[in-house]
């Protein structure tokens, strides 16, 4: 009855999982090594900038901390 069901969301949430961890593999391979940040509000936002402007190469996922600081 109802668990005839289970095969198909079975197969969904198969798809669904593999699909999300390529999407990080792939992120992370683009951004040489380092996974990708999201900035949802204005704060995160300029916290990523300031780490592009620190990193001397204007890209935020290459920064060195406080080795660049001038």
């Amino acid at each position: 009855m109802w668990f005839k069901i289970l095969p198909g969301v079975g197969v969904i949430a198969t798809c669904l999982l593999i699909s999300s961890v390529a999407a990080a593999h792939i992120h992370r391979f683009t951004n040489k090594g380092k996974e990708k940040r999201v900035a949802c509000y204005s704060h995160q936002w300029s916290l990523m900038e300031g780490n592009r402007c620190i990193s001397g190469v204007m890209c935020y996922y290459v920064s060195e901390c406080l080795e660049n600081i001038d």
